[in-house]
């Protein structure tokens, strides 16, 4: 008999879901107008929300509102409603990403497009059918995965210096109350290769010491990045050890930098697929930030027991 899967029964039934794109904000100060992917379930009041970062993957469309749907659908199956959107150094904004942007460099153009979701949420909720009214907007998460984690990793309290001006950079967003950071980037200085500081120099000052904000940080353990840092695999810890708690730290066993595959379904690029372990990553996701947003839910607690007393675990929590 197999073991029982964790935190599926914590999270309940899933819910059809309905899912909406392109949801268009017009923007006249950005390169081209910002397109979202919503994904919530058809029933349900006072859902949470989940911005949903993409990274810079291979594909030609997954790095955009097209991707991760493993872990988007799940979560709005769940109760959240997920919001996708295609951030200027998308490919299919054009292949030359890093001027996709008109300029304004991806990384500070990123947590922007953020910002203005929240910012105009009330349009959001008006251009999905039956949306409106549904949202509980004082529970908002921030999620992304590779360059979407260093996205997210902004929005919650990292700092770094602008490499263009020497400015110390301060996106945090007080409305996001929590975070999953997927395979997120870790601390610069000599934690970088040449490749990485010649052409993603805003990595170098990276600084995890004030990110404050609740946090999940999910790390492979054969992720070593190898073209971005000479840490190996324990880079992608950086954004666990540096910060303040509370933070919790899921480490997949034998996952890469694609966690299984959770960019999408049937992904070629994936190194490691492995869809019992995507499933894995949604579900325990899923279950922190249920108890995230509502301290007396018992789905994480649950699930990093459930965990613990497998005989053959996945991965393992620690959590400070």
């Amino acid at each position: 008999m197999n073991e029982p899967t964790p935190a599926a029964d914590v999270l309940g039934r899933p819910a059809p879901v309905l899912s909406v794109s392109p949801v268009t904000l017009p923007a006249p100060d950005r390169a081209v107008d910002l397109q979202l992917r919503v994904s919530a379930p058809v029933t349900g009041s006072g859902l949470p929300v989940v911005l949903l970062s993409h990274g810079l993957g291979f594909s030609h469309h997954l790095s955009s509102l097209h991707g991760y749907a493993p872990l988007a659908a799940f979560w709005a199956a769940h109760g959240f409603v997920v919001i996708q959107p295609t951030h200027l150094d998308s490919r299919t904004l054009g292949e030359d990403r890093g001027t996709a942007a008109g300029g304004v460099p991806h990384w500070r153009s990123r947590a922007e497009d953020m910002r203005r979701v929240l910012d105009r949420l009330d349009e959001v909720e008006e251009a999905v059918p039956g949306l409106a009214g549904r949202l509980d907007r004082s529970k908002v998460a921030v999620a992304g995965h590779s360059m979407g984690g260093h996205t997210a990793s902004l929005l919650l309290g990292a700092r770094l210096t602008d490499p263009d001006d020497g400015a110390e950079v301060k996106l945090a967003d007080p409305r996001i109350t929590a975070g999953v950071l997927l395979a997120a980037p870790g601390r610069g200085g000599d934690a970088l290769t040449d490749f990485t500081v010649e052409h993603y120099p805003f990595f170098l000052t990276t600084d995890f010491s004030r990110m404050a904000t609740p946090t999940l940080v999910v790390a492979g353990d054969k992720d070593d990045s190898a073209f971005l840092t000479v840490a190996g695999p324990q880079w992608h810890v950086d954004p666990y050890a540096l910060a303040p708690g509370p933070k919790s730290l899921l480490t997949l066993f034998g996952a890469e930098h694609g966690l299984g595959g959770i960019s999408g379904y049937d992904v070629a690029e994936t190194t490691d697929e492995d869809p019992a372990r995507v499933a894995a990553v949604a579900r325990l996701t899923a279950a922190y930030l249920r108890s995230a947003f509502d301290p007396d839910d018992p789905a994480w607690r649950t699930a990093g027991d459930q965990l613990a007393a497998e005989s053959a675990p996945f991965g393992r929590i620690e959590s400070k």
